[in-house]
């Protein structure tokens, strides 16, 4: 996978990441977005466990979550120390027999596995990355079963990245420029990071035969909370008004993350959804 930011970067930054989701900010990204994905998650057809992709999100705690739930899960990640760190967090976890770890960029998606081999594809904060985002979601909609199996995209939401620096940071002219700049500084790995706005995106999920089963906000308010709110003490309470207010179109629209359930609609396959 070629990346926007340089992959020593993520090499180099495996334990700072770590250490990232477990603090409150980190959690209040993936635990609504493993939320949302369950709300949806497909009921198997015939035999056998539903199959997952996980396309290099993170420490391999999604896909600990999904073994638990008898998912089968495939972690593709191109950086040889997430994957160990992967590994490691399996094993701790007693589900090794449940994840196979691959090493492999997203954009290879469509030589590494055949088509129509997953009932989920997990890609959550990777598109930022990657030099061709349609490439991957074209790969992603051929490795879909069918038209039951979804997929679930987290990306970088323009209008959230505009309100963080107005509001977090405090900087006008940074919050100004994001209202139509397509990148945005990534604090943790130190680069850049591709920002998405919904209409382009749906677009670039419709020309890759996608369509969209539900939108979700993630990250609504837990930005802007001010220092009198413990993100730990009240964390619970402020996950739930999150889950509530990541439902609403309104609040969606100036998330910092955007969640995307899709489905693939290809007409080649018989979908005429």
């Amino acid at each position: 996978m070629t990346a926007t930011i340089d992959s020593e970067c993520f090499q180099s930054g495996v334990n700072k990441y770590a250490a990232y989701l477990e603090t409150p900010e980190g959690r209040l990204r993936s635990d609504p977005a493993f939320a949302n994905l369950q709300d949806f998650l497909p009921v198997r057809q015939g035999k056998g466990p539903l199959l997952a992709l996980d396309l290099g999100a993170g420490t391999g705690a999604t896909d600990v979550r999904l073994a638990r739930l008898g998912i089968h899960v495939t972690r593709l990640d191109s950086s040889p120390a997430m994957l160990e760190l992967a590994k490691r967090t399996g094993q701790e976890a007693g589900v090794t027999e449940k994840i196979v770890l691959k090493q492999g960029g997203a954009v290879q998606l469509t030589n590494l596995f055949p088509a129509r081999s997953f009932d989920v594809i997990l890609c959550h904060n990777i598109l930022e990355y990657v030099e061709a985002p349609g490439t991957v979601l074209r790969g992603v909609a051929g490795a879909l079963r069918d038209s039951s199996a979804l997929l679930s995209v987290v990306v970088r939401n323009q209008a959230g990245e505009v309100l963080k620096s107005a509001i977090q940071a405090g900087d006008l002219d940074t919050a100004g420029n994001n209202l139509t700049a397509e990148w945005a500084q990534e604090s943790l790995y130190g680069g850049r990071a591709r920002l998405f706005r919904p209409d382009r995106f749906q677009a670039m999920l419709k020309a890759a035969s996608l369509a969209i089963t539900a939108e979700r906000g993630v990250r609504v308010i837990a930005d802007y909370l001010p220092p009198t709110v413990s993100r730990s003490a009240e964390y619970k309470r402020i996950l739930e008004l999150e889950r509530k207010l990541g439902s609403r179109p309104e609040f969606v629209a100036v998330a910092c993350y955007t969640q995307y359930i899709a489905h693939c609609v290809d007409l080649a396959r018989g979908d005429h959804s």
